[in-house]
């Protein structure tokens, strides 16, 4: 019964979190790409919709990553298909954001390397390294669980439209289909 209430209170308090986050513009942050291109989120995409993940632990890029292939193919890079023409598709910026702090600045090179190495080159336009203080995008955009990406939809002028975190899930990627479509 206890568990029950707790379990309650817990999708209850994340509801209201997410809920929380829509409208409110996405702070600016500045980072490098894996293919060494200087952005500025959102100033460097408005006028688009925007995707953005964020990931600040080693466990967290890992659930990061399951987004990776789901993601590109809906948004970036779509299969093609001679039946129906590509009349739907979607026009958005997306990045995966590795937020680095205390000690991984100092390795910053070595960890970028790594990243290079360790994630496929069509992914190194839209994955973004972030070196700097964390502890103000997590108060402004309720970063909890240090363990969990998190995800933002953004609209043409940098507001926040949706946010979700966690794993990869089907009904995850649908609901950010429809955050993104007009």
């Amino acid at each position: 019964m206890i568990y029950r209430i707790g379990l309650v209170i817990s999708i209850i308090f994340l509801s209201f979190q997410s809920f929380a986050q829509r409208g409110k513009v996405f702070p600016q942050i500045t980072g490098e790409t894996l293919s060494d291109k200087s952005m500025t989120l959102p100033s460097d995409t408005r006028g688009k919709y925007t995707l953005v993940g964020m990931a600040y632990s080693k466990k967290s890029d890992n659930l990061l990553k399951q987004w990776f292939s789901p993601l590109h193919q809906t948004f970036i890079d779509p299969p093609k298909n001679d039946l129906f023409p590509d009349d739907d598709g979607y026009d958005v910026n997306m990045y995966f954001v590795a937020l680095l702090k205390g000690i991984y600045k100092t390795a910053n090179g070595t960890i970028t390397k790594k990243m290079k190495a360790g994630i496929q080159p069509k992914f190194h336009d839209n994955t973004m390294i972030y070196q700097g203080s964390i502890k103000e995008y997590k108060k402004q955009l309720k970063l909890g669980e240090k363990d969990l990406p998190y995800f933002f939809v953004l609209d043409k002028n940098g507001n926040i439209v949706y946010h979700t975190s966690g794993a990869y899930s089907d009904k995850k990627l649908y609901e950010i289909m429809s955050a993104v479509t007009d």
